[in-house]
């Protein structure tokens, strides 16, 4: 799953909560800050897992800087090992 989070996502502490969301949840993957000022999610897992993680993600106090976000269904990789910020 690859997740575009647009909106005032930069600088409010939203790839280290992502981060620690992750924690509670079966997925692997990364999070990063875009140029443009998006924040860009990569994650792989079971889809229900991942949906899950997503919901959370709003949840977790990030929802009110977010005000849209596209979310693409891509093919598992198997490259990521745990989940990590990316720079």
């Amino acid at each position: 799953m690859r997740i575009h989070y647009a909106g005032r996502v930069q600088g409010v502490g939203f790839r280290y909560t992502a981060k620690t969301v992750a924690l509670g949840f079966e997925v692997t993957g990364t999070v990063r800050n875009l140029p443009d000022g998006r924040v860009e999610l990569v994650a792989e897992g079971d889809r229900a897992e991942l949906e899950a993680f997503a919901v959370a993600i709003r949840e977790a106090g990030l929802g009110a800087f977010i005000h849209g976000e596209t979310v693409q269904w891509l093919p598992a990789t198997g490259a990521f090992r745990g989940f990590e910020i990316v720079r």
